[in-house]
This record gives C-alpha cells, structure tokens and sequence, in this order.
C-alpha cells in the first residue's frame, strides 16, 4: 500500500502542481496575444488543479502514517511541516489571487479593452511566487533537512 501510496503522490505531484505551476505562464502569453477565450479557459483550469493539488496533501499526510517509528517523522518535523505551510500558501495564492486575476484579464480582453498592465504585472509575479514556493516544497521533500 505504501508503494501505490508513493506512486499516487509523486505521479499527482508531477501532473497537477505542474499544471497548476505553468498554466498562469501560459496565460501570460494568452493576454499577450489577446485571445479572451484562452485566457478564460486557462483562469479556470488553474482554479481546477490548484484544488486538484490536495491530492498530493492528502497521499502526503496517508504516507507519513507508513514510515517507520524510528524515523521520527511526524507531521510537526519541521520539514514537513515548512513544506506543508508553503504548499498551502501556493494553494490559497493560486485560487484566491492568480486565478480571479487571470478571469479578469479574460473579461477585460473579451470587452474590447485590453488588460491592465497592473493586472499582467500581479499575474506574473504571483503566479512566480507561487513557483517558487512549490519548488521549495519539493526541494525540502528531496532534501528532507
């Protein structure tokens, strides 16, 4: 079960805080080229796997019940649990800032007018941070300090 457990989480890993990671970039380049569709689908599909990503939370948090007891590894290792509060950071910046953001630029597009440079500028830094922070995440689950 730990294996599946292990599998599951690193394969939701790569394929959902991936998305979740490049899709606003690709969005950027929809704003760019104006296209109000594109920018719409993509704000709704970083909503969709930024809430998809507690998958790999929830395999994350069944997996440190397998490890074994000499280990030490609880959900309070300070890793672990740096790691946890900066997913949730990613997660909450994702849904509650990078995407509303992006849906506005798609409605600004979709009006005519073209998105505010603010909006672009907030859209690419976020959605940085965001990168970053989940780069982070896998840093400390790689190097488990």
């Amino acid at each position: 079960m730990e294996t599946l457990l292990t599998i599951l989480h690193v394969t939701a890993g790569v394929f959902i805080v991936g998305p979740m990671a490049i899709l606003p970039m690709i969005g950027l380049r929809a704003i760019r080229s104006g296209s109000a569709d594109q920018v719409a689908s993509i704000a709704r599909s970083t909503r969709f796997f930024s809430w998809l990503s507690l998958v790999v939370v929830v395999t994350g948090f069944l997996l440190v019940s397998f490890v074994d007891p000499e280990d030490q590894l609880t959900i309070g290792t300070p890793w672990l649990l740096a790691s946890i509060i900066l997913n949730a950071v990613a997660v909450v910046v994702s849904l509650s800032l990078v995407a509303p953001l992006l849906s506005r630029a798609g409605f600004h597009l979709a009006d005519g007018t073209t998105a505010d440079a603010r909006v672009y500028g907030r859209i690419a830094g976020l959605s940085g941070l965001v990168t970053l922070l989940l780069v982070a995440v896998v840093v400390l689950m790689v190097w488990r300090p």
